[in-house]
C-alpha cells in the first residue's frame, strides 16, 4: 500500500491540471478529461484480468507501466528545462501521464486492496485492514502535501523519484507479494505461515 501511494498517484491526480500547464499546455482541461476517460475502462479491464492472469503478474505489468510513464514524464520536464524539443514536450508529457494513469488503473490501483483482504487471517482482518488503510491514507497525505514542493524543486527529479519508487515496488512484488489467485483463505494462510509464498 505504501508503494501504491509513493508511486505518486495522488500528486499526479490532484495536480494534473497544473502539471499539464507547467509542461506547456494553455490549459490542463484536455489532459484531465482524457485521464478520466481512460480510468474506468482500464480499471474494468484490470478487474477482469485479475482472476485470469493472477494478482502478481497484473501488479508487475502495471508497475512496469508506471515506470515507463514516470520516466517519460521525467524526460519531458528535463527537455523543457533545457529547451530541447519545446514543441514536443506537452505531447510527451500528456502521453506519459496517460500511460501512467492507464497502468495504475490496470493493476496498482485495485490489486493491493484485493491482496490485503486475502492475506489477513479472519481473526485480525478488521484490525489489519484498518491499519493498512491508515498507512495508505497517511502515505497519500504525504505525497499530496509534498508534490507541489517537489515539482518546484525539480519536476524531472520528482518523476525520477517516482520511477525509483516503482522500481523498488517491482522488487518487492517479485520477492515478497504472494500470488493468491485461485487459493482459499486457508491455503493462503498455510503458505504464508510456512513461507512458501515467496517466489
Amino acid at each position: 500500500m505504501v508503494f501504491q501511494q509513493f508511486a505518486g498517484i495522488n500528486g499526479i491526480l490532484f495536480y494534473a491540471s497544473e502539471t499539464f500547464v507547467s509542461a506547456g499546455f494553455d490549459s490542463g482541461n484536455l489532459g484531465t478529461i482524457l485521464m478520466a476517460c481512460i480510468q474506468l475502462p482500464l480499471t474494468t479491464l484490470g478487474a477482469l484480468l485479475m482472476d485470469r492472469s493472477g494478482r502478481k503478474p497484473l501488479l508487475l505489468v502495471s508497475t512496469s507501466g508506471l515506470i515507463v510513464g514516470t520516466l517519460m514524464s521525467a524526460v519531458s520536464f528535463y527537455l523543457k528545462v533545457h529547451g530541447i524539443l519545446p514543441e514536443q514536450v506537452p505531447i510527451i508529457t500528456l502521453t506519459s501521464i496517460l500511460v501512467y494513469i492507464a497502468s495504475y488503473s490496470l493493476g496498482m490501483g485495485s490489486v493491493p486492496w484485493v491482496i490485503m483482504s486475502e492475506i489477513f487471517p479472519i481473526n485480525i482482518k478488521g484490525i489489519g485492514g484498518s491499519f493498512v488503510t491508515l498507512v495508505n491514507w497517511l502515505a497519500s497525505l504525504t505525497v499530496s502535501f509534498a508534490f507541489n514542493f517537489l515539482m518546484s524543486w525539480s519536476a524531472s527529479g520528482t518523476f525520477f523519484f517516482f520511477a525509483f519508487v516503482c522500481a523498488m515496488a517491482i522488487l518487492f512484488i517479485v520477492k515478497i507479494v504472494p500470488e493468491t489467485k485461485g487459493k482459499t483463505l486457508e491455503e493462503i494462510q498455510a503458505s504464508i505461515n510456512c513461507g512458501t509464498w515467496v517466489a
